[in-house]
């Protein structure tokens, strides 16, 4: 597996900034086995074998109980040395019963995803849980908040969840073509969306999403520096030009 000296130099100076891992730190790593996730547990076996702090991390899959077969993704991590695990649990059951109630089918899962990658992490003494977003993550985030939840807001890089667990994500200022990049380069074999919960469920697939991705698409060709620029927003928030009442 070959990493990009520019990938593990963003992922570097990220790490280094917000101080995400630091010795001793137990790390979970939520797998699903996408690329993203993918690039991550290389990177973050990579920094174990060359830091000077030493930690320890893990690897785990969340299985939706839909009868997934994840044994290439097990064999993956055990022919690199990545400690790895899947989990499994009753989702899928669980959210035919609940997911029409629900408005959003993606935080939906999502919100019951990280609810047993915490319990996991606390039972077995995890202080921290990292997650794969990358930029664009952030930045479609950020658009779909204040275009339907009429909200500013986007992915932290590293914050405390009430349960004490500590959410890092290390990619958070990497490009999703650069791990597109990486996956075809190291010829991944990758979980695409057969794995999603959706493929086995008569509801309409979310669209936000899609249409904010051919939103950016279509403004970063009119302004190639678009990503640039809103990575400097994200960290140049100037609180006192909103519509805030406690001025």
């Amino acid at each position: 597996m070959i990493i990009s000296k520019k990938l593990l130099s963003i992922v570097g100076k990220t790490n280094a900034k917000y101080k995400m891992i630091q010795g001793g730190d137990n790390v979970l790593l939520g797998l699903s086995g996408g690329k993203d996730s993918l690039a991550l547990a290389h990177i973050l076996k990579h920094m174990q074998s060359v830091t000077p702090e030493k930690f320890n991390f893990k690897a785990v899959t969340l299985s939706y109980g839909m009868g997934e077969d994840y044994s290439y993704l097990n064999e993956h991590c055990k022919e690199h040395g990545i400690e790895h695990e899947v989990i499994d649990s009753t989702i899928f059951d669980f959210a035919k019963d609940k997911i029409r109630q629900n408005s959003s089918f993606c935080s939906f899962f999502s919100r019951l995803r990280r609810g047993y990658l915490y319990s996991y992490a606390l039972k077995h003494g995890y202080n921290k849980l990292a997650i794969a977003h990358h930029l664009d993550d952030a930045v479609e985030s950020f658009f779909m908040n204040f275009t339907y939840n009429g909200a500013l807001r986007t992915l932290a890089p590293k914050y405390t969840a009430k349960n004490g667990i500590i959410v890092i994500r290390p990619l958070i200022f990497v490009r999703e073509r650069a791990l597109v990049q990486n996956a075809i380069r190291n010829e991944l074999k990758v979980v695409g969306d057969e794995m999603c919960p959706a493929m086995r469920m008569d509801i309409k697939m979310p669209h936000a999403r899609f249409e904010t991705k051919k939103l950016l698409s279509e403004l970063e060709k009119a302004n190639p520096k678009l990503f640039i620029s809103l990575k400097a927003a994200f960290e140049n928030i100037h609180n006192d030009t909103f519509f805030t009442s406690n001025k």
